[in-house]
């Protein structure tokens, strides 16, 4: 213990001290420690011929992190990255954005199962208990524009694939990204007709139908049209009815034109719609047991339902020695849902076994017009670039008109956006083995802030405003020790803008300060045996200075705005090994030990203290996965069959459920399983989820001062399913 606490301590002054000059020192005896791994492996020289791998050699994969159309190995970036296929997200049956994240070491959510509220943390970082739906330190793009992270709870759409980075990406991203960034790519219309038609149904009411359908239109013009309709029931039965509390579903839409206007230059338009309904959040008194259960009105989500446009348009040109790209987004969300305290709870708040329920709807808009200029690189240039300019404003509301008790005593509250962001990022070759990636980033931050609150059927009024520019940015070095293997050190700093809270319910108490991080990673990653074996590793440490933490008061419902400390250290593996025989084995696993650092006092349900950890962090977390595909002997008429079996594992260790660790999460083992037969352009296939049955927690609270609450996952399903491609 006191060795662990002396290099905590030691490493937190080193940090500190970087705020002037210790950035340089940092960087410096992480580039000593590259060099002396350099020597080493000089010194044992290279490997001989006789043991290379003879398999054939894979593909390399690629992934577009930095923006453009630039497409780059994942080896050579000098931060962390995990990369999610389509492929794999419907072979997994990850519905959504949110069942991806929560499936990825290192990346964590907290969501009580409805269609608006999440919170998002990578490597430990994330605000304690975030302000508003415009406080998140992970930046969501879908398809190179922004997307409010409130939104992962809907379906994944024709996704080309999902590219999780690590680390602060403020320089590209800004200040909404100090912890990480998701970056969404959905497929493209092509010059050549393809499609897929896929349907399942399960247990649980599970069920998805989706398809997909493109191709050439004239001899410049290409289209795209995308379908997706899923249902699930909520695993959580109603005691008034004996059924489950809600069944939701969600539909989608999309629908993309590309028009290749000359051979340098292409114009994408998309647009798309997606509603979910009669999806609620679940506030279940725990333990839940083996059948979670609420005492609620028949229907009480029944009028619940979100809905989400986007229409977005992409202009790409290429230039002689440049590209240049042009990403105009339009996004309009709402939201209506009631925040439902059911009979259980209410009788274990207030000791009264005759309680009745209680309810307060919620209303959220948000219309977001964001636009992206930038300049960069050719791919494959000798040396990467990217710079631009991007623009954002957004009008949202967040509003409380009625509960179970009527209209006078509600809120109303009004928040505009106006953000501009200058930006630029390069990585320069220093030598054959060494290269440089430094990115810089300057943003300008305006918020104005109206509120009215009915209190007894009296009306105050409140109006404020917030101005503030800040600077984001990484440096970063790479050294190729081999053709096979890079190491690579890289400092951030990251920042989570100040703004004004959703959930205020008298003057004064709306306005939160901004946090700023500074973060230091080293790491390696290698990708060996002709693409077959790859390893990847990372250590990583991040200070977060006045961290954001809603304070609420389950008694009297009381809500108002608090900073604290926090800091974040860990490491991670991971690795990939695809054997001659068709098995592929792969693997994930995450350390993370994240502590708030400074006291927080005149919390609503409890002091903060230094030392508590951060909650919903655990410190364990792991994936790991069986594929194997192998042609089989030919039965049932079935000729030339193809076995396709998947076998997934997801660890997730204990962790706090809130900032005054009142209680700890429970830890829970996941696995889910695929068995499929294709014959040519078709696939049947048996699925199973979750097997071991366990309602573990999606989120967790404690009001005082008896009373624990949360969420609980789906259970068991089993189902089937068939997927055509053409």
């Amino acid at each position: 213990m006191g060795r662990k606490g002396s290099t905590n301590k030691q490493v937190h002054q080193y940090l500190v001290g970087a705020r002037d000059s210790g950035f340089l020192k940092l960087l410096a005896c992480t580039s000593l420690l590259l060099i002396n791994a350099a020597y080493a492996q000089q010194s044992e020289g290279e490997p001989s011929a006789a043991d290379a791998v003879t398999a054939s050699p894979l593909p390399t994969i690629t992934v577009s992190a930095r923006g453009g159309k630039t497409q780059e190995d994942p080896k050579d970036l000098p931060f962390g990255i995990t990369l999610v296929s389509g492929e794999e997200i419907e072979e997994r049956g990850l519905t959504s954005i949110e069942d991806v994240l929560r499936a990825t070491p290192g990346v964590n959510v907290n969501s009580s199962g409805g269609a608006n509220v999440s919170s998002l943390y990578i490597r430990g970082i994330g605000a304690l208990y975030p302000m508003s739906m415009d406080d998140t330190s992970v930046a969501v793009n879908l398809d190179g524009s922004p997307l409010s992270s409130r939104h992962i709870s809907l379906g994944n759409l024709d996704v080309e694939h999902i590219e999780v980075l690590k680390g602060s990406q403020g320089t590209l991203f800004g200040g909404l990204a100090e912890a990480g960034a998701i970056n969404i790519t959905t497929r493209k219309p092509t010059r050549h007709v393809e499609g897929y038609a896929r349907g399942e149904y399960g247990q649980e009411g599970q069920h998805l139908v989706a398809g997909a359908i493109g191709g050439p239109l004239t001899d410049q013009l290409s289209g795209r049209i995308a379908i997706q309709q899923s249902a699930f029931d909520y695993p959580i039965t109603n005691l008034q009815t004996g059924e489950p509390v809600a069944e939701p579903d969600l539909l989608a839409l999309r629908g993309s034109l590309m028009w290749d206007a000359t051979p340098d230059t292409s114009v994408l338009v998309s647009t798309e719609r997606q509603k979910a309904r009669h999806m609620g959040e679940n506030i279940v008194l725990r333990p839940y047991g083996d059948n979670p259960v609420m005492d609620v009105s028949p229907c009480i989500y029944a009028n619940s339902h979100k809905t989400v446009e986007r229409s977005s348009l992409q202009v790409d040109h290429e230039l002689d020695n440049s590209q240049f790209t042009a990403v105009t987004s339009y996004t309009d969300g709402f939201n209506t849902s009631p925040v439902v305290y059911d009979r259980l709870i209410q009788a274990s708040r207030t000791g009264n076994p005759n309680a009745t329920e209680y309810w307060q709807l919620q209303e959220s808009r948000e219309q977001v017009l964001t636009q992206d200029l930038r300049l960069s690189s050719l791919p494959g240039a000798h040396t990467f670039w990217i710079g631009g300019l991007s623009l954002l404003h957004s009008d949202r509301s967040y509003d409380n008109p009625r509960n179970t008790y009527g209209t006078s005593n509600a809120q109303f509250r009004d928040f505009t956006t106006n953000r501009y962001g200058l930006y630029g990022e390069t990585t320069l070759p220093l030598s054959s083995d060494w290269k440089l990636t430094a990115g810089l980033r300057h943003t300008w931050d305006s918020k104005t802030f109206d509120a009215t609150y009915l209190s007894g059927g009296a009306a105050t009024g409140e109006s404020e405003t917030l101005s503030d520019d800040f600077t984001t940015g990484r440096i970063g070095l790479t050294h190729a020790l081999t053709p096979e293997i890079n190491v690579y050190s890289m400092l951030s700093r990251g920042y989570n803008p100040g703004g004004f809270q959703d959930y205020g319910n008298a003057p004064g108490t709306a306005s939160y300060r901004a946090a700023t991080s500074k973060s230091a990673e080293l790491g390696f990653k290698s990708a060996m045996a002709e693409q077959r074996l790859t390893l990847n590793g990372a250590l990583f440490y991040t200070d977060v200075e006045d961290n954001h933490l809603l304070s609420y008061d389950s008694a009297t419902y009381a809500v108002s705005a608090v900073n604290a400390d926090t800091r974040s250290m860990g490491a991670e593996l991971q690795a990939s090994w695809q054997f001659d025989n068709g098995l592929t084995l792969s693997g994930d696993v995450s350390y993370i030990d994240a502590e708030i650092t400074t006291d927080a006092f005149r919390i609503g349900d409890g002091d903060v203290h230094a030392g508590n950890h951060m909650p919903d962090i655990p410190r364990w977390s792991s994936h790991l996965a069986l594929v194997y595909q192998k042609q089989i002997s030919p039965f049932f008429g079935i000729s030339s069959p193809l076995l396709n079996a998947r076998l997934d594992y997801n660890y997730q260790g204990a962790r706090p459920a809130d900032p005054q660790n009142s209680f700890d999460l429970d830890a829970y083992h996941k696995i889910d399983m695929r068995l499929g037969v294709g014959s040519g352009d078709t696939e049947w296939y048996v699925w199973g989820r979750n097997l071991m049955d366990e309602h573990y927690d999606l989120y967790g609270y404690f009001a005082p001062p008896s009373t624990y609450y949360g969420a609980p996952a789906q259970g068991r399903a089993f189902g089937l399913g068939v997927n055509h491609t053409f």
